[in-house]
């Protein structure tokens, strides 16, 4: 949709940053509401790269208590897993998760969602692209 001549690449370190407070930053440079081209229909967004995600952090007791359902749509089918568990498993999951449900509900978030790449570890495949790094 966009045509890619303007795009700006920012990488996040998510080592010892808090889940929430890391997404809310995310957003915005995702939809681009940091250019002063933004328009909430025209697709304006940047690329963003986060690594370290296996080492994210939350408040309270949520480490223990946050829970991800999912369904398979047949009746017994509810499966359930902790957040401690899921960050085991599968540490993109979560900010994924959390990336989309900020996210619009449409085609436009959708688009958003691609240009979001999640790396486990301090090392990620986009170089090349000399993205910024932002300090939070």
């Amino acid at each position: 949709m966009n045509n890619n001549n303007n795009l700006n690449w920012y990488l996040f370190n998510c080592k010892n940053k808090i889940l929430g407070r890391l997404i809310t930053r995310i957003i915005p440079l995702l939809m681009g509401k940091n250019k002063s081209n933004y328009l909430p229909y025209k697709d304006t967004g940047n690329f963003v790269i986060l690594i370290n995600v296996k080492k994210i952090l939350v408040t309270g007791n949520k480490m223990n208590n946050k829970i991800y359902y999912r369904h398979s749509g047949y009746i017994g089918n509810l499966k359930s897993i902790s957040f401690k568990e899921m960050l085991k498993k599968s540490p993109e999951y979560i900010i994924k998760k959390a990336v989309k449900g900020m996210l619009p509900k449409n085609y436009l978030g959708y688009c958003y969602l691609k240009r979001l790449k999640i790396y486990s570890f301090s090392n990620h495949l986009h170089i090349s692209q000399k993205p910024v790094l932002i300090n939070l």
